[in-house]
């Protein structure tokens, strides 16, 4: 089947902020670059908000400093707003659902969420990313005061926090995107997510897919030489059992149940990388995450265009959102003289993927 206009028609398109430049690069000129590329709106990064709050403030803004924040907040939904963008998604907020009653964890969660509802008041969004993970993954400082292992792991009682904080939500008319991240303590991989989602039971809490996530998770591995999960039955069963997944995606998960599709690729390790969690606790294909996830069709490997059939083949068409870690092949670094043209590579990416998902 030949590719079909109204698919690039439908889909509008969305960009992380912490995904270009470094943390000390100006919003304004993240703006600027995702803008100039035709991207319509934005993730915001609690990290970049933190860095704007600091500049501006002319001090150190602390991450539950939240009356601060929601002024710098109003600050920057005229940005976006300057440059035509809108601010579709605050994120990422970690480490929430799981913890003992009565624990520092919980009280510590539960603050946080009420901060972040108001400072998404002040931003513009309707939208907060949730997922279970360690807080180190991201080169940035990402919030989150303890590493999800010290947490729960019983799925009614994470669907039971979650439907409080999607109450908490649902007052200012909010909704909550779930994601899996596929080095997580619990939830790794979609089919996770989204038992947990239909737990909740609420109508404003839904999913946060991602193409890294999703293949990252059960198809590749970045500790072995094929860079490829190994099992019995070598890659041709694991491309069926990827494939099965992938099509009980497509025919289980409801499309308004999906948010946001974000979207990048992975670099395979020149060497595989060790086995064993790192010094500061983090698993491999978090070290994997941070810095090693390029444009799609830019040096990776991952079948991201099987996944994006899925997620279509589901009849969603919602937000389709860049949420790269590029460090280059060796995962050391990017060049960031020239934002810019980075974002229009993005974009030129995006339409390349819809091309070739086209063919449903």
């Amino acid at each position: 089947m030949a590719s079909s206009p109204s698919l690039f028609d439908s889909i509008p398109t969305c960009y992380a902020t912490v995904s270009i430049g470094t943390p000390d690069t100006p919003l304004d000129q993240k703006l600027e670059a995702i803008a100039g590329a035709g991207f319509q709106g934005i993730e915001l990064g609690f990290p970049d908000l933190l860095s704007f709050a600091s500049k501006s403030q002319n001090k150190e803004v602390q991450a539950q400093d939240f009356d601060t924040l929601c002024e710098v907040g109003r600050e920057v939904k005229q940005l976006v707003e300057k440059n035509g963008l809108r601010t579709v998604m605050l994120q990422p907020f970690s480490n929430f659902e799981g913890w003992d009653e009565g624990s520092d964890g919980r009280e510590d969660a539960f603050r946080r969420a009420k901060g972040w509802i108001r400072i998404m008041g002040a931003v513009g969004t309707d939208m907060l990313q949730v997922m279970r993970a360690s807080p180190k993954i991201l080169a940035y400082a990402t919030v989150g005061s303890t590493d999800s292992p010290h947490a729960l792991g019983n799925l009614d009682y994470l669907a039971a926090d979650l439907r409080q904080l999607a109450d908490l939500l649902a007052a200012k008319t909010f909704c909550l995107a779930y994601e899996n991240w596929c080095w997580a303590t619990h939830a790794p991989d979609w089919k996770d997510v989204w038992e947990i989602v239909q737990k909740v039971d609420r109508p404003n809490v839904g999913l946060c897919l991602d193409t890294f996530q999703t293949a990252g998770g059960e198809w590749a591995d970045p500790t072995t030489a094929s860079g490829l999960i190994e099992r019995e039955g070598g890659p041709e069963a694991l491309q069926n059992q990827f494939s099965t997944s992938l099509d009980i995606m497509s025919r289980t998960i409801p499309s308004e149940k999906i948010y946001i599709l974000q979207l990048s690729d992975a670099y395979k390790p020149k060497t595989p990388l060790d086995s064993k969690c790192d010094d500061s606790g983090l698993r491999p294909r978090g070290r994997w995450s941070s810095c090693l996830r390029p444009l799609p069709f830019d040096g990776g490997y991952l079948p991201v265009v099987d996944v994006t059939k899925a997620v279509l083949g589901t009849g969603f068409r919602g937000w389709f959102s860049m949420e790269v870690f590029d460090g280059g092949p060796e995962g050391s670094d990017q060049d960031w003289r020239d934002m810019k043209a980075y974002a229009k590579k993005a974009m030129a990416s995006h339409k390349r993927l819809l091309e070739e998902a086209a063919e449903l």
